[in-house]
């Protein structure tokens, strides 16, 4: 091989590496919270349209997913709608992963039924009975005469760890209770079950489902923002260290105005 050869060709290679490392530096892997999910997908496709050169791909599977693929470098920014736990954030720092969190927006879990229910509304502690098998019948909390179909999400979401914080506290979830992958897999299944109870986040709720009082205060904007709705609770974007470059413009995006005016479009409260 010619010396002109090696030079072209190795030339060739330097093109081709810094090529594929410019087209990492343009794109975005986010992956985590169905609760987080639409604010994301909105926010990246906003973006995308601001910045014709980027490309961000987002996707759902639960809060665990997220978390767990942050902390094997699958992707760049992790979506939770609860916070890192202990063991989680230890070990990030055994893998050399440092989980930064960047709240982005208030969340309220709303407590749902089917709409030809006549209830108003709980308690915390009468949900708590409900969700852990001391309740069984919609009479017993003033209800019709209904045997009552518990729906709840799945371990891997930060929705169920949050529910299982602020509510269940710690007791165990009933055995018979349906494990949903999705906030809208459990608006879906209330809105087609007369007797069922489920919980989504404020940014799911439909004319297809009732949302209760819960303590008497209806979940809304409002009664997150002055915190006299007890099932508040922050969502997150979670990066490896301090974003740069690329992901601190994303994440500067998703809280500037216009990022929290589409927060609040998507039916959840913005933090700014």
């Amino acid at each position: 091989m010619s010396r002109f050869v090696k030079v072209l060709a190795v030339a060739l290679m330097v093109l081709l590496i810094a090529g594929g490392l410019w087209a990492a530096s343009k794109s975005i892997q986010v992956i985590g919270s169905t609760t987080v999910f639409p604010i994301a997908q909105a926010c990246a496709e906003r973006f995308m349209d601001i910045n014709k050169d980027v490309n961000i791909s987002v996707k759902g599977g639960g809060s665990g997913v997220g978390i767990a693929a942050l902390l094997d470098g699958t992707c760049d920014i992790a979506i939770s709608s609860r916070p890192m736990k202990v063991e989680e954030i230890n070990k990030g720092k055994e893998r050399g992963v440092n989980p930064v969190a960047h709240v982005i927006a208030l969340d309220g879990i709303a407590i749902v039924v089917h709409p030809s229910n006549p209830l108003e509304g709980l308690t915390v502690e009468q949900v708590r009975n409900i969700y852990s098998g001391k309740i069984n019948n919609w009479k017993e909390v003033g209800g019709r005469d209904m045997k009552i179909v518990v729906v709840s999400r799945d371990s891997a979401s930060g929705t169920y760890e949050a529910f299982h914080e602020l509510v269940l506290k710690k007791e165990k979830l009933r055995d018979d209770a349906m494990l949903l992958a999705s906030n809208r897999a459990v608006a879906t299944t209330i809105a087609q079950t007369e007797g069922a109870i489920g919980y989504i986040g404020l940014g799911y709720l439909s004319p297809s489902v009732k949302s209760l009082k819960i303590d008497g205060v209806m979940p809304s904007k409002e009664t997150v923002i002055n915190k006299s709705y007890k099932l508040a609770r922050s969502l997150y974007m979670y990066t490896n260290g301090e974003p740069k470059g690329l992901l601190k413009s994303f994440i500067d995006f998703v809280l500037s105005p216009e990022g929290q005016k589409i927060v609040e479009e998507q039916g959840f409260v913005p933090v700014k």
